[in-house]
Protein backbone atom coordinates (compact mmCIF):
# COMPACT_ATOMS: atom_id res chain seq x y z
CA UNK A 1 0.00 0.00 0.00
CA UNK A 2 3.02 2.39 0.44
CA UNK A 3 2.54 6.20 1.34
CA UNK A 4 -0.73 8.00 0.27
CA UNK A 5 -0.12 9.56 -3.39
CA UNK A 6 -0.61 13.03 -2.07
CA UNK A 7 1.98 12.55 0.68
CA UNK A 8 3.50 15.65 1.39
CA UNK A 9 7.49 14.80 1.47
CA UNK A 10 9.47 17.86 2.72
CA UNK A 11 11.87 20.06 5.28
CA UNK A 12 11.17 22.46 8.03
CA UNK A 13 12.92 25.22 9.37
CA UNK A 14 12.19 28.31 11.53
CA UNK A 15 12.46 31.74 11.20
CA UNK A 16 14.91 32.69 14.50
CA UNK A 17 17.05 29.38 13.54
CA UNK A 18 17.07 30.52 9.50
CA UNK A 19 16.33 33.30 8.22
CA UNK A 20 18.64 36.10 9.77
CA UNK A 21 18.56 39.96 9.00
CA UNK A 22 17.08 40.24 12.60
CA UNK A 23 16.95 44.45 12.12
CA UNK A 24 16.80 44.05 8.29
CA UNK A 25 13.67 45.02 6.67
CA UNK A 26 11.72 47.06 9.68
CA UNK A 27 12.12 43.80 11.52
CA UNK A 28 12.07 43.85 15.18
CA UNK A 29 13.98 41.67 18.08
CA UNK A 30 12.52 38.48 18.98
CA UNK A 31 13.56 36.80 22.02
CA UNK A 32 16.04 34.47 20.06
CA UNK A 33 17.74 37.88 18.55
CA UNK A 34 18.77 38.39 22.15
CA UNK A 35 20.30 34.67 22.99
CA UNK A 36 23.25 33.79 23.33
CA UNK A 37 25.02 30.60 21.95
CA UNK A 38 25.30 27.45 24.33
CA UNK A 39 26.71 23.98 23.84
CA UNK A 40 26.91 20.64 24.04
CA UNK A 41 26.40 20.69 28.24
CA UNK A 42 25.02 24.47 28.69
CA UNK A 43 21.99 25.86 27.68
CA UNK A 44 21.33 29.34 26.22
CA UNK A 45 21.49 32.45 28.19
CA UNK A 46 18.92 35.34 26.97
CA UNK A 47 19.33 38.98 27.61
CA UNK A 48 16.59 41.55 27.91
CA UNK A 49 18.29 44.10 25.29
CA UNK A 50 20.80 43.05 22.58
CA UNK A 51 23.80 44.07 23.87
CA UNK A 52 27.51 45.60 22.67
CA UNK A 53 30.37 43.18 22.57
CA UNK A 54 28.63 39.93 22.66
CA UNK A 55 27.85 37.85 19.60
CA UNK A 56 23.71 35.86 18.81
CA UNK A 57 24.35 33.32 16.45
CA UNK A 58 20.57 34.40 15.30
CA UNK A 59 20.85 37.50 13.89
CA UNK A 60 22.38 36.05 10.59
CA UNK A 61 21.66 32.70 11.21
CA UNK A 62 22.12 30.68 8.30
CA UNK A 63 20.60 33.67 6.13
CA UNK A 64 17.50 32.56 4.28
CA UNK A 65 16.33 36.21 3.95
CA UNK A 66 19.13 37.05 1.38
CA UNK A 67 19.42 33.25 0.27
CA UNK A 68 15.42 32.24 -0.30
CA UNK A 69 15.38 31.83 -3.47
CA UNK A 70 18.77 29.33 -4.10
CA UNK A 71 17.40 27.55 -1.00
CA UNK A 72 14.09 26.80 -2.44
CA UNK A 73 15.44 26.10 -5.89
CA UNK A 74 17.72 23.52 -3.74
CA UNK A 75 14.38 22.17 -1.72
CA UNK A 76 12.78 21.83 -5.13
CA UNK A 77 15.62 19.66 -6.81
CA UNK A 78 15.28 17.60 -4.34
CA UNK A 79 11.38 17.17 -5.01
CA UNK A 80 10.28 18.91 -2.25
CA UNK A 81 6.22 18.79 -1.98
CA UNK A 82 6.15 21.31 0.96
CA UNK A 83 8.23 23.47 3.08
CA UNK A 84 7.75 24.36 6.46
CA UNK A 85 8.55 27.35 7.76
CA UNK A 86 7.51 29.69 10.21
CA UNK A 87 6.44 33.97 10.01
CA UNK A 88 8.85 35.85 12.07
CA UNK A 89 6.09 38.05 14.45
CA UNK A 90 8.19 40.68 14.82
CA UNK A 91 9.33 40.86 11.08
CA UNK A 92 5.40 42.01 10.57
CA UNK A 93 4.51 43.88 14.44
CA UNK A 94 8.31 45.13 15.55
CA UNK A 95 7.11 45.17 19.24
CA UNK A 96 4.21 42.48 18.71
CA UNK A 97 1.30 45.17 19.93
CA UNK A 98 0.87 47.42 16.87
CA UNK A 99 -2.23 48.05 15.14
CA UNK A 100 -0.56 48.45 11.55
CA UNK A 101 1.45 45.82 10.39
CA UNK A 102 4.93 46.41 8.27
CA UNK A 103 4.67 46.17 4.65
CA UNK A 104 8.07 45.26 3.82
CA UNK A 105 8.16 42.34 6.22
CA UNK A 106 4.65 41.08 4.60
CA UNK A 107 6.15 41.66 0.62
CA UNK A 108 9.45 39.28 2.08
CA UNK A 109 6.74 36.39 2.85
CA UNK A 110 4.65 37.13 -0.41
CA UNK A 111 8.10 36.80 -2.23
CA UNK A 112 8.91 32.95 -0.11
CA UNK A 113 5.42 32.29 -1.08
CA UNK A 114 5.47 33.16 -4.07
CA UNK A 115 8.74 31.29 -5.02
CA UNK A 116 7.58 28.41 -3.52
CA UNK A 117 4.48 28.48 -5.72
CA UNK A 118 6.75 28.79 -9.14
CA UNK A 119 8.07 25.25 -8.03
CA UNK A 120 4.80 23.56 -6.57
CA UNK A 121 5.48 23.75 -3.28
CA UNK A 122 3.22 23.97 -0.49
CA UNK A 123 4.16 26.26 2.67
CA UNK A 124 2.89 24.94 6.13
CA UNK A 125 3.26 27.76 7.93
CA UNK A 126 3.99 27.72 11.63
CA UNK A 127 2.41 31.09 13.34
CA UNK A 128 4.39 31.32 16.11
CA UNK A 129 7.77 29.38 16.91
CA UNK A 130 10.16 30.51 19.46
CA UNK A 131 9.51 33.71 18.23
CA UNK A 132 8.01 36.34 20.19
CA UNK A 133 8.76 39.59 19.96
CA UNK A 134 11.52 40.74 22.39
CA UNK A 135 9.17 43.67 23.24
CA UNK A 136 5.90 41.80 24.66
CA UNK A 137 8.79 39.85 26.58
CA UNK A 138 10.23 42.64 27.99
CA UNK A 139 6.76 44.41 28.71
CA UNK A 140 4.28 42.54 29.15
CA UNK A 141 6.26 39.14 30.73
CA UNK A 142 5.24 37.01 27.45
CA UNK A 143 2.67 34.84 27.48
CA UNK A 144 1.97 34.93 31.29
CA UNK A 145 -0.19 38.20 30.18
CA UNK A 146 -3.70 37.89 28.98
CA UNK A 147 -2.99 40.78 26.22
CA UNK A 148 -0.77 38.19 24.14
CA UNK A 149 -3.87 36.42 22.81
CA UNK A 150 -5.01 39.69 21.63
CA UNK A 151 -1.69 40.67 19.78
CA UNK A 152 -1.52 37.28 18.59
CA UNK A 153 -5.65 37.27 17.20
CA UNK A 154 -4.64 40.66 15.30
CA UNK A 155 -1.47 39.08 13.99
CA UNK A 156 -3.54 36.36 12.69
CA UNK A 157 -5.57 38.32 10.86
CA UNK A 158 -3.06 39.96 9.09
CA UNK A 159 -1.52 37.25 7.67
CA UNK A 160 -4.54 35.38 7.29
CA UNK A 161 -6.06 37.68 5.15
CA UNK A 162 -2.65 38.53 3.10
CA UNK A 163 -2.01 34.83 2.23
CA UNK A 164 -5.37 33.18 1.77
CA UNK A 165 -4.32 32.31 -1.77
CA UNK A 166 -0.85 31.22 -1.01
CA UNK A 167 -0.97 29.37 2.50
CA UNK A 168 -3.61 26.12 3.19
CA UNK A 169 -1.62 24.71 6.03
CA UNK A 170 -1.08 26.08 9.05
CA UNK A 171 0.06 25.47 12.57
CA UNK A 172 -0.78 27.86 15.71
CA UNK A 173 1.70 26.84 17.95
CA UNK A 174 5.10 24.79 17.81
CA UNK A 175 5.46 22.36 20.39
CA UNK A 176 2.78 23.84 22.67
CA UNK A 177 3.72 21.71 25.24
CA UNK A 178 7.38 22.88 25.87
CA UNK A 179 6.04 26.07 27.74
CA UNK A 180 5.67 24.13 31.01
CA UNK A 181 8.02 20.75 30.41
CA UNK A 182 11.19 22.53 28.43
CA UNK A 183 11.85 26.30 28.87
CA UNK A 184 8.83 28.52 29.61
CA UNK A 185 10.96 31.44 28.46
CA UNK A 186 11.56 30.54 24.86
CA UNK A 187 8.27 28.95 24.14
CA UNK A 188 6.59 31.09 26.29
CA UNK A 189 8.46 34.32 26.71
CA UNK A 190 8.02 34.73 30.43
CA UNK A 191 10.34 35.11 33.13
CA UNK A 192 9.60 34.30 37.10
CA UNK A 193 7.44 36.27 39.15
CA UNK A 194 8.01 36.80 42.81
CA UNK A 195 5.16 34.84 44.25
CA UNK A 196 4.17 32.63 41.66
CA UNK A 197 4.99 29.28 41.55
CA UNK A 198 6.69 28.14 37.71
CA UNK A 199 3.51 25.74 37.83
CA UNK A 200 1.11 28.34 37.95
CA UNK A 201 3.22 30.76 35.89
CA UNK A 202 3.98 28.10 32.64
CA UNK A 203 0.36 26.33 33.03
CA UNK A 204 -1.49 30.19 33.08
CA UNK A 205 0.51 31.22 30.05
CA UNK A 206 -0.11 27.72 28.59
CA UNK A 207 -4.18 28.71 28.96
CA UNK A 208 -3.15 32.24 27.53
CA UNK A 209 -1.65 29.66 24.55
CA UNK A 210 -4.66 27.98 23.93
CA UNK A 211 -7.14 30.39 23.89
CA UNK A 212 -5.10 32.23 21.37
CA UNK A 213 -4.94 28.72 19.47
CA UNK A 214 -8.51 28.18 19.30
CA UNK A 215 -9.09 32.00 18.25
CA UNK A 216 -7.47 31.65 15.11
CA UNK A 217 -8.23 28.19 14.67
CA UNK A 218 -12.09 29.39 14.97
CA UNK A 219 -11.26 32.41 12.36
CA UNK A 220 -9.55 30.56 9.97
CA UNK A 221 -12.90 27.90 9.65
CA UNK A 222 -15.09 30.70 9.72
CA UNK A 223 -13.73 33.28 7.03
CA UNK A 224 -11.23 31.11 5.19
CA UNK A 225 -12.69 27.43 5.08
CA UNK A 226 -9.57 26.53 2.57
CA UNK A 227 -7.49 26.69 5.19
CA UNK A 228 -6.34 23.27 7.43
CA UNK A 229 -5.44 24.22 10.87
CA UNK A 230 -2.99 22.19 12.89
CA UNK A 231 -1.74 22.01 16.56
CA UNK A 232 2.08 21.16 17.13
CA UNK A 233 3.30 18.65 19.98
CA UNK A 234 7.00 18.72 21.12
CA UNK A 235 7.89 15.01 20.89
CA UNK A 236 8.12 14.33 24.65
CA UNK A 237 7.94 10.63 24.25
CA UNK A 238 8.55 8.41 27.89
CA UNK A 239 8.77 4.76 27.47
CA UNK A 240 9.08 2.60 30.82
CA UNK A 241 12.23 2.39 32.28
CA UNK A 242 11.79 -1.58 33.32
CA UNK A 243 8.72 -3.29 33.85
CA UNK A 244 8.18 -2.75 37.49
CA UNK A 245 4.89 -1.22 38.10
CA UNK A 246 6.09 1.98 39.39
CA UNK A 247 7.88 2.73 36.73
CA UNK A 248 4.94 1.77 34.16
CA UNK A 249 2.74 4.21 36.13
CA UNK A 250 5.67 6.68 35.93
CA UNK A 251 5.39 6.36 32.13
CA UNK A 252 2.07 6.95 32.36
CA UNK A 253 1.72 10.01 34.19
CA UNK A 254 4.70 11.66 32.70
CA UNK A 255 2.93 10.82 28.88
CA UNK A 256 -0.40 12.35 30.33
CA UNK A 257 1.67 15.44 30.64
CA UNK A 258 1.70 15.78 27.05
CA UNK A 259 -1.53 14.55 25.82
CA UNK A 260 -2.50 17.21 28.09
CA UNK A 261 -1.60 19.73 25.26
CA UNK A 262 -3.39 17.34 22.60
CA UNK A 263 -6.58 16.90 24.42
CA UNK A 264 -7.36 21.06 24.57
CA UNK A 265 -6.07 21.52 20.96
CA UNK A 266 -7.98 18.82 19.84
CA UNK A 267 -11.30 17.85 22.25
CA UNK A 268 -11.38 21.87 23.51
CA UNK A 269 -11.51 20.96 27.07
CA UNK A 270 -9.98 20.37 30.05
CA UNK A 271 -10.57 16.53 30.79
CA UNK A 272 -10.71 14.47 34.12
CA UNK A 273 -6.92 13.82 33.59
CA UNK A 274 -6.31 18.02 32.98
CA UNK A 275 -8.18 18.82 36.12
CA UNK A 276 -6.16 16.44 38.13
CA UNK A 277 -2.86 17.35 36.56
CA UNK A 278 -3.81 20.88 37.43
CA UNK A 279 -4.72 19.90 40.96
CA UNK A 280 -1.58 17.95 41.51
CA UNK A 281 0.82 20.79 40.49
CA UNK A 282 -1.25 23.34 43.06
CA UNK A 283 -2.04 25.91 39.71
CA UNK A 284 -5.53 27.86 40.15
CA UNK A 285 -6.25 28.62 36.13
CA UNK A 286 -7.50 32.10 35.88
CA UNK A 287 -10.26 31.68 33.30
CA UNK A 288 -12.42 34.35 31.69
CA UNK A 289 -16.00 34.17 30.58
CA UNK A 290 -16.29 32.52 26.82
CA UNK A 291 -12.86 30.91 27.50
CA UNK A 292 -14.79 27.50 27.46
CA UNK A 293 -16.60 28.17 24.01
CA UNK A 294 -13.80 29.38 22.59
CA UNK A 295 -11.69 25.94 23.51
CA UNK A 296 -14.82 24.32 22.01
CA UNK A 297 -14.94 26.50 19.00
CA UNK A 298 -11.39 26.21 18.10
CA UNK A 299 -10.65 22.61 17.86
CA UNK A 300 -7.63 21.71 15.22
CA UNK A 301 -8.07 19.49 12.33
CA UNK A 302 -4.93 17.31 12.23
CA UNK A 303 -1.76 16.70 14.74
CA UNK A 304 1.90 17.47 13.75
CA UNK A 305 4.42 16.40 16.05
CA UNK A 306 8.55 16.88 16.57
CA UNK A 307 9.96 13.53 17.14
CA UNK A 308 13.59 13.01 17.65
CA UNK A 309 14.08 10.10 20.44
CA UNK A 310 12.00 8.38 23.53
CA UNK A 311 13.08 9.37 27.43
CA UNK A 312 12.82 6.72 30.02
CA UNK A 313 10.54 7.07 32.76
CA UNK A 314 11.69 5.67 36.17
CA UNK A 315 10.51 6.14 39.35
CA UNK A 316 13.99 6.02 40.57
CA UNK A 317 15.49 9.88 40.91
CA UNK A 318 18.98 9.33 39.46
CA UNK A 319 19.06 10.74 36.01
CA UNK A 320 21.96 9.27 33.65
CA UNK A 321 21.77 11.40 30.48
CA UNK A 322 21.03 15.26 30.23
CA UNK A 323 19.77 16.17 26.80
CA UNK A 324 21.40 19.29 26.07
CA UNK A 325 19.78 22.62 26.11
CA UNK A 326 16.54 21.44 27.16
CA UNK A 327 17.35 20.39 31.08
CA UNK A 328 15.67 17.03 30.69
CA UNK A 329 17.07 14.21 32.28
CA UNK A 330 16.54 11.05 31.99
CA UNK A 331 18.14 7.23 32.98
CA UNK A 332 19.92 5.38 29.77
CA UNK A 333 18.45 2.85 27.93
CA UNK A 334 20.91 -0.03 27.59
CA UNK A 335 19.22 -0.73 24.11
CA UNK A 336 19.86 1.95 22.17
CA UNK A 337 22.58 4.61 21.23
CA UNK A 338 22.84 8.33 21.84
CA UNK A 339 23.75 11.32 19.57
CA UNK A 340 26.52 13.63 20.46
CA UNK A 341 23.87 15.69 22.54
CA UNK A 342 22.10 12.77 24.23
CA UNK A 343 19.60 12.07 22.01
CA UNK A 344 18.91 8.12 22.53
CA UNK A 345 18.11 6.69 18.60
CA UNK A 346 14.80 5.06 18.71
CA UNK A 347 12.90 4.58 15.48
CA UNK A 348 10.29 2.02 16.71
CA UNK A 349 9.44 4.38 19.16
CA UNK A 350 8.08 6.69 16.10
CA UNK A 351 5.63 4.28 15.12
CA UNK A 352 4.65 3.47 18.73
CA UNK A 353 3.31 6.92 18.97
CA UNK A 354 1.98 7.65 15.74
CA UNK A 355 -0.56 4.93 16.99
CA UNK A 356 -0.49 6.16 20.73
CA UNK A 357 -1.80 9.90 19.09
CA UNK A 358 -3.85 8.22 16.17
CA UNK A 359 -5.84 6.17 18.49
CA UNK A 360 -6.65 8.59 21.35
CA UNK A 361 -7.84 11.17 18.79
CA UNK A 362 -8.74 9.83 15.38
CA UNK A 363 -7.17 13.10 13.57
CA UNK A 364 -4.78 13.04 10.43
CA UNK A 365 -1.30 12.94 11.38
CA UNK A 366 1.86 14.92 10.19
CA UNK A 367 5.41 14.25 11.03
CA UNK A 368 7.07 18.16 11.00
CA UNK A 369 10.46 17.75 12.55
CA UNK A 370 12.65 14.53 12.61
CA UNK A 371 16.54 14.45 12.29
CA UNK A 372 20.12 13.51 13.46
CA UNK A 373 21.74 16.04 14.82
CA UNK A 374 25.51 15.50 13.91
CA UNK A 375 29.09 16.91 13.29
CA UNK A 376 29.58 17.05 9.68
CA UNK A 377 32.96 17.52 7.87
CA UNK A 378 32.69 19.34 4.23
CA UNK A 379 35.79 17.74 2.14
CA UNK A 380 37.93 19.46 0.40
CA UNK A 381 36.23 19.11 -2.44
CA UNK A 382 33.23 20.48 -1.52
CA UNK A 383 31.60 17.03 -0.37
CA UNK A 384 29.81 15.79 3.07
CA UNK A 385 29.31 12.14 3.50
CA UNK A 386 26.47 11.87 6.22
CA UNK A 387 25.60 7.86 5.55
CA UNK A 388 24.82 8.13 9.60
CA UNK A 389 22.51 10.20 8.49
CA UNK A 390 20.67 8.94 5.67
CA UNK A 391 20.59 5.55 8.39
CA UNK A 392 18.66 7.33 11.09
CA UNK A 393 16.38 8.63 7.87
CA UNK A 394 16.21 5.20 6.60
CA UNK A 395 14.95 3.62 9.64
CA UNK A 396 12.54 6.47 10.65
CA UNK A 397 10.85 6.66 7.30
CA UNK A 398 10.52 2.99 7.38
CA UNK A 399 8.93 2.66 10.92
CA UNK A 400 6.45 5.50 9.33
CA UNK A 401 5.68 3.18 6.49
CA UNK A 402 4.87 0.53 8.84
CA UNK A 403 2.31 2.48 11.10
CA UNK A 404 0.93 3.03 7.18
CA UNK A 405 0.30 -0.23 6.26
CA UNK A 406 0.37 -2.39 9.37
CA UNK A 407 -1.58 -0.07 11.72
CA UNK A 408 -3.75 1.95 9.55
CA UNK A 409 -2.36 5.16 10.45
CA UNK A 410 -3.50 8.36 8.55
CA UNK A 411 -0.59 10.14 7.67
CA UNK A 412 -0.73 13.13 5.99
CA UNK A 413 3.53 14.04 5.46
CA UNK A 414 6.79 14.24 6.76
CA UNK A 415 9.12 17.60 7.04
CA UNK A 416 12.43 16.27 8.59
CA UNK A 417 13.90 19.07 10.49
CA UNK A 418 16.74 21.95 9.59
CA UNK A 419 16.64 20.67 5.95
CA UNK A 420 19.41 23.43 5.05
CA UNK A 421 21.48 23.83 7.94
CA UNK A 422 20.76 26.12 10.66
CA UNK A 423 20.88 27.05 14.52
CA UNK A 424 19.84 24.91 17.03
CA UNK A 425 17.22 26.27 18.96
CA UNK A 426 18.66 24.72 22.41
CA UNK A 427 22.30 25.46 22.53
CA UNK A 428 22.64 28.11 19.61
CA UNK A 429 25.34 26.32 17.63
CA UNK A 430 26.17 25.27 14.33
CA UNK A 431 28.12 22.67 14.80
CA UNK A 432 24.93 20.55 15.47
CA UNK A 433 23.58 19.93 11.69
CA UNK A 434 20.77 18.19 10.32
CA UNK A 435 20.21 19.68 7.09
CA UNK A 436 20.75 17.75 3.49
CA UNK A 437 22.92 20.89 2.53
CA UNK A 438 25.70 22.34 4.13
CA UNK A 439 26.14 25.81 4.92
CA UNK A 440 29.07 27.29 5.39
CA UNK A 441 29.45 29.13 9.32
CA UNK A 442 30.74 27.88 12.25
CA UNK A 443 30.15 28.30 16.12
CA UNK A 444 31.73 31.70 16.38
CA UNK A 445 29.81 33.14 12.89
CA UNK A 446 32.49 32.46 10.67
CA UNK A 447 32.19 31.41 6.89
CA UNK A 448 31.06 32.31 3.75
CA UNK A 449 27.64 30.83 4.22
CA UNK A 450 27.82 29.06 0.40
CA UNK A 451 25.52 26.24 0.19
CA UNK A 452 26.86 22.40 -0.30
CA UNK A 453 24.58 19.32 -0.84
CA UNK A 454 25.41 16.18 1.24
CA UNK A 455 25.46 12.97 -0.04
CA UNK A 456 22.04 12.75 2.21
CA UNK A 457 20.36 15.31 -0.42
CA UNK A 458 20.78 12.71 -3.15
CA UNK A 459 19.20 10.17 -1.26
CA UNK A 460 16.54 12.21 -0.11
CA UNK A 461 15.78 12.97 -3.73
CA UNK A 462 15.27 9.64 -4.48
CA UNK A 463 13.45 8.62 -1.43
CA UNK A 464 10.69 11.55 -2.53
CA UNK A 465 10.78 10.76 -6.02
CA UNK A 466 9.75 7.05 -5.40
CA UNK A 467 7.28 8.01 -2.42
CA UNK A 468 9.13 6.20 0.06
CA UNK A 469 9.34 3.01 -1.57
CA UNK A 470 13.14 3.34 -2.07
CA UNK A 471 14.88 3.41 0.93
CA UNK A 472 18.46 1.94 0.12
Amino acid sequence: MGFRKDFLWGGATAANQYEGAWNEGGKGPSIFDAALAGSASKAREYHSEIKKGYYYPNHTATDFYHHYKEDIALMAEMGFKVFRMSIAWSRIFPHGDEETPNEEGLKFYDNVFDECKKYGIEPLVTILHYETPLYLANHYNGWYSRKLIDFYYHFCEVIFERYQNKVKYWLTFNEINCIAIGNPYMAGACRPVEGVSMNQLTYQAAHHQFVASAKAVKLAHEKYPQFQMGMMLGGLFFIPDSCRPEDMLKFQELNYQQFYFCDLQCRGYYNNHAKALLKQKGVGLKMEEGDEEVLKEGTVDFISFSYYMTINASEEDNPELKLAGSGIASKKNPYLIATDWGMEINPKGLRYFLNELYDRYQLPLFVVENGLGAVDTLTEDGKVHDDYRIDYLRRHIQVMKDAVDLDGIDLMGYTSWGCIDLISAGTGEMKKRYGYVYVDRDDLGNGTLKRYRKDSFYWYKKVIATNGEDLD
